[in-house]
């Protein structure tokens, strides 16, 4: 299923339980950053070596899963609301992101590309 395949099965699951009336743009947004959250949440008090050997573990996997979704489904509605093509504007962002910061520059480096021009400070 693409996303546009994916956004109509939502957009159906949500009409057919009538829920488009509570779904506002700043609803919506604020239901994303409480699913975003419930991510974060699973990362918690642990090492970056904790979180991957949990992964193995099929709840711990299952629950990371199930989270992902949650901000998928949001950010699905949200596009749909504000007439935004997600696959457009991540293509874009991309080409955007590769402007910003060129393999010459950024490659291997953290920085931000407002600092990328600071050579050999990494």
């Amino acid at each position: 299923m693409n996303l546009p395949e994916l956004t109509q099965a939502l957009l159906k699951f949500r009409d057919e339980r009538n829920w488009a009336q509570f779904h506002t743009l700043r609803h919506l947004i604020v239901s994303l950053n409480l699913e975003a959250a419930e991510l974060l949440e699973l990362t918690q008090w642990k090492t970056d070596e904790e979180l991957t050997s949990l992964l193995s573990d099929d709840s711990t996997h299952q629950a990371l899963r199930d989270e992902c979704a949650d901000v998928l489904l949001y950010l699905l509605l949200i596009a749909d609301k504000a007439g935004i093509n997600l696959e457009e504007a991540a293509r874009s962002k991309l080409e955007k992101n590769a402007a910003k910061y060129p393999i010459e520059k950024s490659y291997g480096s953290s920085r931000k590309y407002t600092q990328l021009d600071r050579a050999g400070e990494d």
